[in-house]
């Protein structure tokens, strides 16, 4: 009892040293302008650190926890719930994003000249970023080989082939199958370890990406999308506090509204910090665990999967950057227009990696549309302000799922 209070303690201090990070490291970014750059290779040590962990912790989670709920007959339901759950909230963020940039056309009136200035060669991701057909998506699920997903770091092939293992796991004698599931458990909890050590260097990492990032734009930048950013703030905040928080409030049994988003805001600052769900993901499992009372099972099949396919701000941002686009050229988009954008965007949030670095998907969403390409790099210089900001919604939609899909283990334990 005292050692998950303390730990507990230990975590709220870390949100508050993250939280200054982030301030020191924005002030930072601001003043010294380009020359922050200097400050990259920390950060990109510290990130490199959590990804060294992201693929096994994954692998083994995902494997003991489909294994853990294959025991019973739940172990459908919460899959089928899951996927449900992610799969409507990412729609309707979709189409939230859609009617916002739609209604308050944050790209009308922009300068096309300003363009010159961002220009980048953007030709070959026209062909490079292609939406495969469905068949062709569906196959690439399934790993081939699956060592090479996971030298690779295909983490939709690594889910793939860890709920096989895990489900599989089930039907094996009670002895063997104690046995594996004990086997992975522990090599979770040996990970966690290692990322709660890496853990205790983030404020330094969080500083050094913040001021890399800051010095980077600027406030130049920020001037000629500053309009669609707050729109973009408004229509995240919906999905979070309405959408994502309604859904606790009224279908959660092991938490509440308050309660639940007191327990996740240091989850929601670290994932806005790194703008990476991956990264975040070990210590929203632990949250989930110690302070919203999720079962360990729930958690490591749930939360693992959200930070993979539940990209629901993403979705969000592929739709209004497309509409944003359309509107810097004066297009209007037609029905069919419309339909591609929220298609594409919902199937290309899945396969959106849950780590930071530019939405290059945006392409094939605006190549879906017929919207031209040219413009997009005038988005690239803020994407990773973009990018924070999308992440930690993702994080507390896969929270959220966990409280709720849980209860159904419960029932049926």
């Amino acid at each position: 009892m005292g050692e998950t209070k303390s730990h507990g303690m230990s975590l709220d201090r870390l949100g508050l040293w993250i939280i200054v990070a982030t301030v020191l490291g924005a002030v930072v970014g601001l003043v010294m302008g380009k020359p922050a750059h200097m400050f990259a290779p920390l950060g990109n040590l510290f990130m490199q650190l959590i990804k060294m962990v992201v693929v096994p912790l994954v692998l083994f989670s995902l494997i003991g926890g489909a294994a853990a709920l294959g025991k019973s007959k739940s172990a459908g339901k919460i899959g089928l719930l899951t996927f449900v759950y992610y799969g409507i909230t990412t729609a309707v963020a979709v189409a939230l994003g859609l009617a916002m940039s739609t209604i308050f056309t944050p790209g009308a009136g922009i300068d096309m000249s300003t363009l010159e200035s961002a220009a980048i060669h953007v030709d070959h991701m026209e062909e490079s970023t292609q939406i495969p057909g469905f068949w062709d998506t569906v196959t690439g699920f399934v790993p081939a080989n699956p060592f090479k997903a996971l030298v690779d770091g295909n983490i939709l092939q690594i889910i793939v082939f860890a709920m096989f293992m895990g489900f599989a796991a089930t039907f094996l004698e009670d002895e063997k199958k104690e046995f594996v599931l004990k086997f992975f458990n522990y090599l979770t909890e040996l990970f966690i370890k290692v990322m709660t050590a890496i853990m205790y260097v983030a404020p330094i990492g969080v500083f050094c990406l913040m001021a890399d990032a800051t010095g980077t734009f600027g406030y130049t930048v920020l001037a000629k999308i500053g309009y669609l950013i707050v729109l973009y703030i408004i229509v995240l905040a919906v999905v979070t506090y309405g959408m994502i928080g309604g859904t606790v409030a009224l279908f959660s049994k092991c938490t509440t509204y308050v309660k639940f988003f007191k327990a996740m805001w240091k989850v929601q600052v670290f994932a806005f910090s790194t703008a990476s769900s991956m990264a975040t993901l070990p210590l929203n499992m632990q949250t989930a665990r110690t302070e919203l009372g999720v079962s360990a099972e729930t958690t490591s099949f749930a939360l693992p999967l959200g930070a993979t396919i539940n990209m629901n701000g993403n979705a969000a941002y592929y739709a209004m950057a497309a509409t944003f686009i359309a509107q810097m050229y004066g297009m209007d988009l037609s029905m069919p227009q419309y339909i591609a954008i929220v298609i594409t965007s919902t199937l290309g949030a899945v396969g959106q990696a849950g780590v930071p670095g530019p939405t290059l998907l945006v392409v094939a969403v605006l190549v879906s549309a017929g919207i031209p390409i040219e413009a997009l790099p005038i988005l690239f210089g803020v994407d990773r302000i973009f990018d924070m900001l999308r992440t930690a919604v993702n994080i507390t939609g896969d929270a959220a799922c966990a409280t709720i899909v849980d209860q159904f283990r419960e029932e049926e334990a």
